[in-house]
Order: structure tokens, then C-alpha cells, then sequence
């Protein structure tokens, strides 16, 4: 380890190294989509983002000759633990250089700090729950992400797997290239299920979206209860995400359906800013905002956010419905020319069934790992 040492990641500088990192590592790729730094610095701050409000983290650098060459988060979620009865530590925020002896560094930091914490196993990577963006990609490479999805180098998984991580699940993300064109299949169930007595699918209500983000909590933790992973999104963090939706979403691709007077599923959908993002360089001030202004019309595309149907009412075809309207929406509006559905459970056989038959492919695959802590 010559002239290689991991260090905690501690102070202004030490974090302004942290979050800096990944423009040297991405340089040479120009799929990546550089993040907003303030937002990136507010995620990691336990005074600003109310996912710490229950969780604690420590992050560490690597450094190779007093260059910073890696980084990463030590996690753990007291919320998720608790409500699965487990003691998971959580790897994030993962970034290094193609230097293996960096990566297994990195890595040991963060197993000698969760163990100490008494967590039994490490799964990622999680920046810093599922609930936000999860999984290493290892499929897709040419592509950029969409809004809220992750891109990592080629060479991640090897040093990842080079440190004793083993696959735990695969996440799919599934491109819809011409959301204007809809199965005649779909267009029949849908009409049936849409006149069926006791349905009602109502719009989103801009003006009562405190309430309505409250709705879309409860409905989530509801249809989402039963997967894997899962871990149920608190009051503080869906009005966290309210404040940051609310100030670009397109209110009309949102949608709550109702059965029998009873809100059974929601689906939100958002434009895909990252062509705008990625002009914006991490930084979005006065000339920021110009770019914003003047490229605006790059956004061409979508990205599946929230969709949900309560268990009790999943065989009901409220999925198909759901599906099938958020089509017809896209087809009224015109401006929009791809969607990505995701991130979705490889073993969602339901979910993944509904969108292969409408002619929809896999288009990335993320991964989540794991390692056992115990001997």
C-alpha cells in the first residue's frame, strides 16, 4: 500500500475532495451526467436531509500520493434494520479510480466501521437508500442515466466483485422509444377496466399538493411493502422530495386511481432534466439559469418516479390501467419522445411481465451487492 492511506473524510476541504471527485473519474466518459453540487452536499449533510434523521454515515477518501483516487460511504439505516429485523451496513457514494488495491481499501473502511456499529453483513451500493438511487450499473453503458438513475465506468463491477462482493439482486430499467404507440391489447383491457363500476382515475391537484404528497406516500408504502429491499418512506422525506419534484414536474403526468371511493394506485412521472444537467456542470447560478432558459426544449424525454397499486387490489388489472393511462397522456401531450421505466425488481414478474408484452426491452441492469460480515 505504498503510498496509499484512507482517511475519513472529515472538514470543509476533506468533503469538497469527496463530492469533487467524480469529475476527474468521469472525464472520459461523456454518458455521465454531473450532479448538482449544492444538492449532492445537502444529501450528505445530517442537519439538512431528513433521511439522517434516522440513519448515520461516515465517509472516507483514498489517497494515493496525496491525490484523492477513491471515495465512499458507510451507512446505516436504524429505520431499515428495524423494520426488517436485520443489521445491515450500507456501501454508497462509491467512486474510484481503475486502482484495485484503492477499491479494497475503501471497502475495509467501511466493514471495520459497521461491524464496530454490530451490523452482520454490507449490501450496495445505496446513495443512501433505495428510496433515492441504488445499484451499481453493469449493463448499458453507452447510455447516460436518466433523471435519478446512476452511471459508473465499465471496470466498477470487477472492483467491486475483486473485494468479496457477490450479486444479491439485479434492477432493470426498461426504454420506451415511441411512447405514442400502444398494444391494441392494452387499448381493449384498458377500455374494459376504466368502465368498470366503481373506477375513477383523477389527475394530480397541484393546489392541494401537501395533501396529495401525503396520498402518494401512503399508497407507496403501501404497494411497495412486500419487495424486497423495501423500507417505507417517512413524513419529512416525502416532503423533502415534494419541495424538489415540485419545482420542475409537468403536474400532468401525475395520477391517482380509485376504486370504490378507495385510493388504490398513483403513478408520477417526471421529465428527464439530465440533457439540461449536463450543460450545467454541477453548478446552477446566474449562467446556469441561462442555460437553463435557453436549452429547456432539450428535454424530450421522461422517467418512471413513482408507481404503485396496493397489494389488495394488484390482480384487479389496476397495473394495466395505470400503464395504459400514463400512455394516453404522453400521447395527448406530443412533446415527449422516450420514457424509461425504472428502476424495477428483476424477480417483479408481474410488473416486468406487463411492460415485455407491450413490446418493451430491458434497456440497463443495475446490481446490488452483498457480503457477510461474519466468519
Amino acid at each position: 500500500m505504498a503510498g496509499l492511506e484512507i482517511i475519513a473524510a472529515e472538514g470543509r476541504s476533506a468533503l469538497k475532495d469527496f463530492i469533487d471527485l467524480p469529475w476527474e473519474i468521469y472525464a472520459k466518459y461523456p454518458q455521465w451526467v454531473p450532479p448538482l453540487k449544492k444538492d449532492v452536499r445537502r444529501m450528505l449533510d445530517p442537519r439538512r436531509h431528513p433521511f439522517w434523521e434516522f440513519s448515520e454515515r461516515r465517509l472516507f477518501l483514498a489517497r494515493r500520493d496525496s491525490k484523492t483516487v477513491g471515495r465512499i460511504a458507510g451507512i446505516i439505516d436504524r429505520h431499515y434494520n428495524e423494520f426488517h429485523d436485520e443489521k445491515m451496513g450500507i456501501w454508497g457514494f462509491f467512486e474510484c479510480t481503475d486502482d484495485p488495491e484503492a477499491a479494497a481499501a475503501l471497502f475495509s473502511a467501511v466493514e471495520t466501521w459497521v461491524r464496530q456499529k454490530g451490523m452482520t453483513f454490507v449490501r450496495g451500493p445505496l446513495n443512501p437508500s433505495p428510496n433515492y438511487e441504488a445499484g451499481l450499473l453493469i449493463e448499458g453503458f453507452d447510455y447516460s442515466p436518466v433523471l435519478g438513475m446512476t452511471y459508473n465506468p465499465p471496470y466498477y463491477p470487477k472492483l467491486v466483485e475483486s473485494c468479496g462482493f457477490i450479486k444479491e439482486k439485479d434492477l432493470l430499467a426498461f426504454l420506451i422509444e415511441d411512447p405514442y404507440q400502444v398494444p391494441e391489447w392494452m387499448d381493449r383491457l384498458a377500455e374494459r377496466l376504466a368502465h368498470k363500476k366503481g373506477v375513477h382515475i383523477r389527475p394530480f391537484s397541484p393546489q392541494d399538493q401537501d395533501s396529495e404528497f401525503l396520498l402518494i406516500k401512503e399508497i407507496y408504502n403501501d404497494s411497495w411493502s412486500g419487495n424486497w429491499g423495501f423500507v417505507p418512506l417517512s413524513e419529512n422525506e416525502i416532503r423533502d422530495i415534494q419541495k424538489d419534484v415540485m419545482k420542475f414536474a409537468d403536474t400532468d403526468l401525475a395520477f391517482f386511481i380509485y376504486y370504490e371511493q378507495e385510493p388504490v394506485a398513483v403513478c408520477v412521472v417526471l421529465p428527464d432534466l439530465n440533457p439540461l444537467l449536463k450543460r450545467l456542470n454541477g453548478r446552477i447560478g446566474l449562467l446556469g439559469l441561462l442555460k437553463l432558459l435557453l436549452y429547456r426544449r432539450e428535454v424530450r424525454g421522461l422517467r418512471g418516479f413513482i408507481f404503485g397499486v396496493k397489494e389488495k387490489y394488484r390482480q384487479l388489472g389496476f397495473p394495466l390501467l395505470a400503464t395504459h393511462h400514463l400512455y394516453e397522456i404522453v400521447r395527448t401531450k406530443g412533446k415527449y419522445h422516450y420514457m424509461e421505466m425504472g428502476w424495477c425488481l428483476e424477480d417483479n414478474e408481474s410488473i416486468n411481465f406487463l411492460i415485455e408484452e407491450a413490446g418493451v426491452k430491458t434497456h440497463k441492469r443495475y446490481r446490488l451487492y452483498r457480503k457477510s460480515l461474519e466468519d
